[in-house]
């Protein structure tokens, strides 16, 4: 006879990022260049487990892609953070066991690792994507709001603490000021970009498990504010619109598929990157995350030395002179807009089922109550625009030492239309977020 669970668990993950670019009024006009910087003084060192747990861990970031681009036909733009998702059900998985354990490890590209590789994995990107880069600032916070009424188990506050960096903090449930206090939370680790994540309390809630990341990079070239001016857009249903494009010739990572046509845009000392994948003649951005699910992003980069065009083909990053124009824009996304469930039913889709279940999901080892997540939400917000600092000012000037000749056939890259981009870390392959631009 299946048990009857009376208590419930929230989840709640939070994205706030910014991502704005350097600009500088002594900049003259016209090509740039800029080639490999030095690496930073840290580099995120991963076991060969961890690095298996990366790249499938990646391809549940292009599931969800997939699964959200699939169920939100709005024809609006979002950004969502898988990795943030990862992390709450991270510690989730800790207190979990039987299938419900298999169901997350699964889908979250963890297989049967257990709880102790799984929080490890999550302890080394906490830890160190942060240090990754000194250029970069990346702030990732983890938290657990618990209800009076009920009792967190030792085991589990030891684990939150030793690899989530996470204190179980004992709240009244049925106070205001507890909501206060957990929105008070969200808006201090996201910098005010997102204020509030929850809207109410209900006092038979067990425990708020919660997630922020805060993200804020200059990128390694400059864009100059003069060279930004208004173009037509055309978004996905076919309507033309005006938006600030920003421009600049640079020499950047560039790869071609059949597919779509991508790039490699640097930040700081060039670990973290976002990459723009733009529909080729004939596709679209549903085909761009239909490919991303099946084989990901993951192409080979060619390094060559003289007149050797004809030795380039598709699916290679090669170093490419490219007349860059991307939009100035921002995003929000709240999980609660999409249809039916929001969060829950997207990870329902994705295999992720016992844990919603009140009368099934096995979590026996977080609190003094068998528990199920009866909630889940992410908020997310990215900006993209010219505002930036004078640190970028002198990588690139530092950049422009390096002479040797090369061959590079030049591209142009103008997003004019709907694109996808992924914001990864090199070093470790870990994806940040993912997202979809759209005009609206």
């Amino acid at each position: 006879m299946k048990k009857k669970y009376l208590f419930y668990i929230t989840v709640i993950s939070v994205l706030g990022m910014t991502l704005p670019s350097c600009s500088s009024s002594n900049e003259e006009a016209g090509m740039k260049e800029y080639v490999k910087m030095n690496a930073p003084q840290v580099k995120i060192q991963l076991t060969d487990e961890q690095r298996v747990f990366v790249n499938d861990n990646n391809t549940f970031s292009f599931n969800f892609l997939k699964t959200v681009n699939e169920t939100d036909r709005s024809g609006k733009s979002f950004i969502y953070s898988p990795l943030s998702i990862t992390f709450v059900l991270g510690m989730v998985n800790d207190a979990s066991t039987g299938i419900t354990k298999q169901e997350l490890e699964q889908t979250l590209g963890f297989h049967k690792g257990g709880a102790q590789a799984v929080n490890e994995y999550c302890k080394n990107l906490i830890d160190n994507l942060p240090r990754a880069d000194e250029k970069v600032e990346l702030n990732i916070a983890n938290a657990i709001f618990m209800n009076n009424r009920y009792t967190v188990k030792p085991e589990f506050q030891q684990d939150m603490r030793q690899y989530y960096n996470a204190t179980a903090e004992a709240l009244d449930f049925s106070s205001l000021k507890t909501l206060d206090h957990i929105n008070g939370w969200c808006n201090k680790q996201t910098k005010g970009l997102i204020p509030t994540i929850i809207d109410d309390i209900n006092s038979n809630m067990v425990t708020f498990l919660l997630n922020a990341i805060y993200f804020k990079a200059d990128w390694t070239s400059q864009f100059d504010e003069k060279n930004t001016r208004t173009e037509t857009f055309t978004t996905e249903a076919g309507k033309v619109k005006e938006v600030p494009m920003m421009y600049q010739d640079v020499l950047i990572w560039y790869m071609r598929n059949d597919t779509y046509s991508a790039l490699k845009i640097p930040y700081g000392n060039e670990l973290w990157s976002m990459t723009v994948m733009l529909p080729e003649e004939g596709k679209s951005t549903d085909d761009i995350i239909d490919l991303l699910a099946e084989i990901g992003m993951d192409y080979p980069y060619y390094q060559y030395e003289g007149n050797d065009e004809e030795m380039l083909k598709n699916d290679i990053y090669y170093e490419c002179k490219v007349n860059l124009g991307i939009p100035r824009f921002e995003t929000s996304s709240d999980t609660d807009e999409l249809p039916d469930n929001g969060l829950i039913s997207l990870l329902q889709k994705m295999g992720i089922k016992r844990v919603f279940d009140a009368d099934s999901a096995e979590i026996p080892n977080m609190a003094n109550e068998p528990v199920s997540i009866s909630k889940m939400r992410q908020k997310a917000k990215i900006e993209v625009n010219e505002k930036g600092t004078e640190m970028t000012t002198v990588t690139v000037a530092g950049a422009l030492a390096s002479a040797n000749f090369r061959y590079y056939p030049p591209a142009d890259f103008h997003a004019n239309r709907p694109f996808v981009y992924v914001i990864s870390e090199r070093s470790s392959g870990a994806i940040l977020a993912v997202g979809k631009y759209t005009g609206e």
